[in-house]
């Protein structure tokens, strides 16, 4: 097999952008290295597509009246006098690792709109569908730069796409901070694409790799290629494609993980071990997706006539949920990767305090499910209040621009910071006001 030096310009295109490998390691190269992460820390972001009901997650509530309280019940924690949600008994034992807010907020309750909110730390007005700033994800990737400098691994990168994350783009920032989607075309572009017909099963690839490799070094078509064209290569044919495939795990560690959102956070641990920034993930399960469009989004009634009772749906989407997080909090730790590694789970919104005449929660964007693990930040806490039907926060009361700053300062990155959007207008990438959680910091 012989490779020619259009062959190697040919490798990959990731995602959407139309941008060769070469291509996004200019752009790295570009980024003034004085804008470096001062930390080499990487964010894992669990989003709970279509708003997980914050009662029945971490803030159950049972002294409310019964048509407000947690219809799962509650668990005692490892943490004294914290109760957490009848389902999660796994994360329960675990608490003393989490840190959850129970008086995280905003004001929009349309589901894209709310997404736009948290997912960018900025309101969408009047419910806007087009993405208006820069994702947390995108800011990632420009302050550090596409690719870890060292392994080549992607610094951010997206696990199983949802509408929510059609906001995760750069925008001014610009089409190489983009996400690497690891469902789709950039996944197939971590191998070597040659000139069709030249290899008739793609899937032959990865064992064809070591050869490729001692070809090109037989045949000389490395010469030539500028050290970006050399970085690509590097790259496709080098190690850092390995943190993507699962199957090179311990078999233990991945039977310990289970499948679904477990095999998604084993990919985010793989990542993050070899210096990805951020990773993205959604999770969300329905029984019937025909029936219920949104996981977590149990409205029932007219709008969902055949979506089984909520309580079925939480005893039904709770448990992977709970195993799979609670696996990757004790893989973290038993790596040595805790201070290293931040995870964030969070949604759209929350649910209605009161369970409405169908015997679900609607949406309600007055405070919203907020948990952290790890990142070097404090654990072991409930950091503020909700009223006693769990309608708004009662104290220290926090917003996306704040769950914003504290991703600043886990990654280290500068809140003055400032690039200029595509008028060329300097823009502040941190909102006015915007402050860390200062009880986790």
């Amino acid at each position: 097999m012989s490779f020619s030096r259009r062959d190697m310009l040919k490798v990959g295109v990731l995602g959407s952008t139309g941008l060769t490998l070469p291509d996004l390691l200019r752009a790295r190269e570009a980024s003034p290295r004085a804008r470096s992460l001062a930390k080499d820390t990487s964010i894992v972001w669990l989003w709970l597509q279509g708003g997980a009901p914050q009662i029945e997650t971490f803030d159950p509530k049972m002294t409310a009246p019964s048509d407000y309280r947690s219809m799962v019940g509650a668990l005692g924690t490892s943490v004294p006098g914290v109760e957490f949600g009848g389902c999660l008994p796994k994360l329960a034992k675990q608490a003393q690792d989490l840190s959850v807010v129970r008086s995280f907020h905003h004001t929009n309750g349309d589901h894209l709109g709310a997404s736009h909110f948290v997912l960018t730390a900025h309101d969408a007005p009047g419910g806007s569908k087009r993405q208006l700033k820069p994702s947390f994800g995108s800011i990632a990737s420009k302050v550090r730069g596409v690719s870890h400098p060292a392994t080549k691994v992607p610094t951010f990168v997206r696990i199983k796409p949802t509408v929510s994350f059609d906001f995760d783009q750069p925008l001014w920032l610009g089409a190489p901070n983009a996400p690497v989607d690891v469902t789709g075309p950039a996944k197939e572009n971590l191998h070597v694409t040659p000139a069709t017909g030249r290899i008739a099963d793609r899937r032959s690839l990865l064992k064809q790799l070591d050869r490729v490799r001692r070809n090109i070094d037989q045949t000389g078509a490395m010469e030539g290629l500028d050290s970006f064209d050399q970085q690509a290569v590097d790259l496709v044919l080098g190690t850092s494609k390995h943190a993507f495939d699962i199957g090179r795990e311990d078999p233990q560690t991945r039977a310990r993980y289970g499948s679904g959102l477990g095999e998604h956070l084993l990919t985010a641990r793989r990542l993050c071990e070899v210096g990805c920034g951020f990773v993205t993930i959604t999770y969300g399960w329905a029984p019937k997706p025909a029936e219920t469009p949104f996981a977590w989004d149990m409205h029932l009634g007219p709008s969902q006539p055949n979506a089984p009772a909520m309580k079925k749906q939480l005893e039904a989407i709770f448990p992977m949920f709970d195993h799979a997080i609670s696996t990757f909090i004790e893989d973290v730790a038993q790596r040595g990767l805790t201070e290293k590694i931040l995870l964030v789970i969070t949604g759209d919104f929350g649910r209605t305090p009161k369970i409405n005449d169908f015997g679900g929660r609607d949406h309600w964007p007055g405070l919203s499910t907020l948990a952290f693990s790890g990142g070097g930040l404090k654990m072991g806490q409930v950091v503020g209040t909700s009223s006693e039907k769990a309608e708004h926060p009662t104290s220290s009361p926090y917003q996306p621009k704040d769950l914003m700053a504290t991703l600043f300062h886990v990654l280290g990155i500068d809140p003055e910071l400032q690039y200029p959007d595509f008028s060329g207008r300097p823009q502040y990438l941190l909102p006015v006001g915007a402050q860390p959680i200062h009880e986790l910091t």
